[in-house]
């Protein structure tokens, strides 16, 4: 059964912009930013979600170009099993999916838990969730076994486009063996999407005894009726 840490990394904005950190360049030479940090709409912002495999070592970023939303959350875990989950994972009837409390994946959000069920209907398999308790996501292994070493890779270089952005983080390796697969992600994600209670009321899901707000298991539906989401 696949272990999976799953984030949001901090948005990017593209363009000519400083990076923080340091790269090597030709003495006297330095590279030149813009002196300001507004954005460019021609070329907007990257939205990295990163899936790290715990016992895999192995990390996928999928790069959003809209919100940080629930519905771009599972659709990164989605991207991850059409890339490489299934051909590893394809026989197991079960992802364990650890993330923070908060945010797109949060555990009050109700599209992240009905995005999660399409997921599980479209899978054939069970999502079991594990949510870090508030105050500790730093203990996110996504953070520090992902996250930072491509914050180490593109540090002090500019991210002037997409292409440099997902080549940067693509090519994210570490002396313990980390490989990272990125891709973008074009689609438009609306903000304020609905579930009714009808709909999330049939989501299948079993709470743990232990905090069952924050750990819980989502198997797939014994009906073809999907949910409908409202905005």
């Amino acid at each position: 059964m696949p272990v999976l840490s799953i984030d949001a990394k901090k948005k990017e904005l593209l363009g000519n912009f400083k990076n923080s950190g340091k790269t090597y360049c030709k003495v006297g030479e330095p590279a030149k930013v813009l002196d300001h940090d507004f954005p460019l709409k021609d070329l907007g912002k990257a939205v990295p979600y990163g899936v790290y495999d715990v016992f895999k070592n192995t990390g996928f970023v999928n790069v959003g170009v809209s919100g940080d939303t629930a519905e771009f959350a599972v659709e990164s875990l989605r991207k991850w099993w059409v890339r490489s989950g299934k051909m590893v994972y394809g026989s197991c009837g079960e992802l364990l999916v650890t993330c923070d409390c908060g945010g797109s994946n949060g555990y009050r959000c109700r599209l992240w838990r009905w995005q999660l069920q399409l997921l599980a209907n479209e899978l054939g398999k069970k999502i079991t969730v594990l949510h870090y308790p508030p105050g500790t996501s730093k203990w996110n292994k996504v953070e520090h076994r992902l996250f930072s070493f491509i914050s180490k890779s593109w540090q002090g270089q500019p991210l002037l486009s997409m292409a440099v952005v997902v080549s940067l983080i693509g090519s994210t390796k570490t002396s313990k063996g980390l490989s990272v697969d990125c891709v973008v992600d074009n689609n438009t994600y609306e903000r304020g999407v609905k579930v009714v209670d009808a709909d999330f009321d049939a989501i299948n899901i079993e709470p743990h005894k232990f905090h069952g707000e924050w750990n819980y298991t989502i198997s797939p539906q014994h009906t073809t009726k999907q949910p409908h989401p409202q905005t």
